[in-house]
């Protein structure tokens, strides 16, 4: 924070201070400022009346109190509390820079209300705008830039709702499609297609491979892809719904 601090913002707000409060601040500047006493006088002038009573530095709390009411004393004239630095940042010099941009602040919310003060910046005003509700439902109506524009938009050549829209490349030199019925290229083609072959659904669809030799299976030929039934045997197979008698030799 330290590497912060500005010696040319320094200058410029011991000349103003100095010249709005008719005294001199000394050498050191934070040590000129911490007994309060300056401060109060500042705000006093920027706003008659801020802090009434200004103690004498004789003890540490008379100053702290003197730094304390400068503070809420610039609060209530309109510096926000983020800008605002606690009483020990002064009284115990460990953080001069918030001291510095305090009172640049206070500069900015003084040249604000109208004191001529060289240094900081204007705040800008607030400008409200009332409109009548007449005004406020007409602006429902309105489609605003920020959304687009609707401008030079067409409908040509949409079809209605449901109905299917005609891809097609004009590229490759093939007519628009003028029915339902056209199927253009982007979509594939079915030319020199054919159901030779295809068998009924529901049956079966007979595999092999021709190059291993084998013949055409009819419909009642098992093949070997799904296992044999050469020497099978229902031999010692009981009656459908009777328990299977599982037993070890060993042990009967």
């Amino acid at each position: 924070l330290a590497q912060k601090y500005d010696p040319q913002r320094e200058r410029e707000l011991r000349t103003w201070i100095e010249g709005t409060t008719g005294r001199r601040i000394g050498d050191s500047f934070m040590d000129g400022l911490k007994d309060g006493v300056i401060l109060c006088e500042l705000i006093n002038k920027l706003q008659p009346g801020s802090v009434q009573k200004v103690n004498e530095p004789i003890q540490n709390w008379h100053k702290l109190e003197n730094i304390g009411n400068f503070l809420r004393a610039i609060t209530r004239y309109g510096v926000k509390p983020h800008d605002i630095f606690e009483a020990n940042d002064l009284f115990e010099n460990t953080n001069h820079t918030q001291v510095q941009s305090t009172l640049i602040a206070l500069a900015s919310q003084a040249k604000t209300k109208g004191n001529n003060v060289t240094l900081g910046v204007k705040y800008a005003e607030k400008q409200q705008r009332r409109f009548q509700p007449e005004k406020l439902r007409e602006g429902r109506n309105i489609i605003g830039l920020q959304m687009g524009t609707n401008k030079f938009a067409s409908q040509q050549g949409m079809t209605a709702y449901g109905t299917r829209r005609h891809l097609y490349d004009p590229k490759l030199g093939t007519d628009q499609p003028l029915d339902q019925a056209t199927i253009s290229l982007q979509m594939g083609t079915n030319k020199g297609a054919s159901q030779a072959g295809m068998t009924a659904p529901g049956t079966k669809r007979q595999i092999f491979e021709p190059a291993l030799g084998m013949e055409r299976c009819d419909t009642l030929t098992i093949g070997l892809q799904m296992g044999s039934n050469k020497g099978a045997s229902q031999q010692g197979m009981t009656v459908y719904g009777l328990p299977r008698q599982v037993y070890d030799p060993k042990y009967c």
